[in-house]
């Protein structure tokens, strides 16, 4: 919410600044609503890059000290695919497939964050690993259940 409402600001204040400068210049024919967010001044082209790329950096800090068997979703569904097979019984009485939602949750939004599909040339969520990860997961899943 926090982040929302500093957007908003910045969008509202952003706004103001582009009718003041087309009042000053004597723009005459300008219609409200017809300009676009999407004119941004190189500074603020630079600066949104600059807090961009930090996010990144950052994000690529989250899972430094954790130990890579659980912080790669294939791995991490190896373990409960091994377990399922070895303990169906014990499996099952777990309810893991209510859990593991809220266990990938926080790796898929980190792999996530750079994501931007209104880019050209985006991955598409189907083509991402960690997808074919859960998917490949489901599948295994359906097979080895008994219908």
């Amino acid at each position: 919410l926090h982040g929302e409402e500093n957007s908003s600001k910045f969008i509202t204040k952003y706004r103001t600044c582009r009718r003041q400068v087309r009042e000053r210049s004597g723009e005459g024919d300008h219609h409200e609503g017809m300009s676009s967010d999407d004119e941004l001044t190189p500074t603020e082209v630079t600066e949104f890059q600059k807090s961009k790329d930090n996010v990144l950096e950052d994000s690529r800090k989250i899972f430094e000290d954790v130990h890579a068997d659980f912080c790669d979703i294939r791995k991490i569904l190896l373990k409960f695919q091994e377990w399922k097979e070895k303990f169906p019984d014990s499996y099952c009485d777990a309810y893991i497939s209510f859990c593991l939602p809220k266990l990938l949750n926080p790796l898929i939004r980190v792999q996530l964050i750079d994501w931007s599909p209104l880019e050209q040339n985006f991955m598409k969520l189907e083509e991402m690993p960690w997808f074919r990860a859960i998917e490949e997961f489901s599948d295994a899943k359906n097979v080895s259940e008994p219908k």
